[in-house]
């Protein structure tokens, strides 16, 4: 007989009652400035770019693909909770996030970090803010890091090599 427990991991979109678990999240990794914090209105007004992973019914992580162009989506709001940390559980949200990102033909996906060393092992390449005006003109305009920002810009294509 083995004592072997199998741990029940579940990746899915994210729904309205994720809501509240996705903000403390989020906001746990934003009080030591690892990200931006997210208000309740932000996460119910763009729920549909998130997805939650589950383990055995719990929320234990989340990440979001919002898209800003043809050919241009970006990974944000990645957070898993501390306790689940060092697992793999970010990478798998990554990577389903890029697996999204294909699905709807979208060349390549970025992320803005603080954490580089992470999104390298996944494949990202570092580049300048300039690459991205899209981001830069809708979002860093409004942030309050403008100016000073300290985040890392990354790219992974996504375009299959033939």
């Amino acid at each position: 007989m083995s004592n072997t427990t199998t741990t029940r991991v579940k990746v899915r979109n994210a729904v309205m009652t994720d809501v509240l678990r996705i903000q403390t999240l989020v906001n746990h990794y934003a009080k030591t400035d690892l990200m931006l914090p997210k208000s309740l209105n932000q996460l119910y007004e763009n729920i549909r770019d998130f997805i939650v992973l589950e383990i055995e019914g719990k929320v234990i992580g989340c990440g979001a693909l919002h898209f800003y162009w043809e050919d241009l989506a970006e990974v944000r709001s990645l957070a898993v909770d501390p306790d689940c940390a060092k697992r793999g559980y970010g990478a798998l949200i990554v990577e389903c996030l890029v697996q999204q990102a294909k699905e709807y033909k979208v060349n390549r996906v970025f992320c803005l970090t603080l954490v580089p060393g992470f999104f390298a092992k996944l494949g990202f390449k570092e580049v300048p803010h300039s690459e991205l005006p899209q981001k830069v003109y809708k979002d860093c305009i409004n942030c309050v890091k403008l100016g000073k920002c300290d985040e890392i810009a990354m790219v992974i294509s996504t375009e299959i090599q033939e």
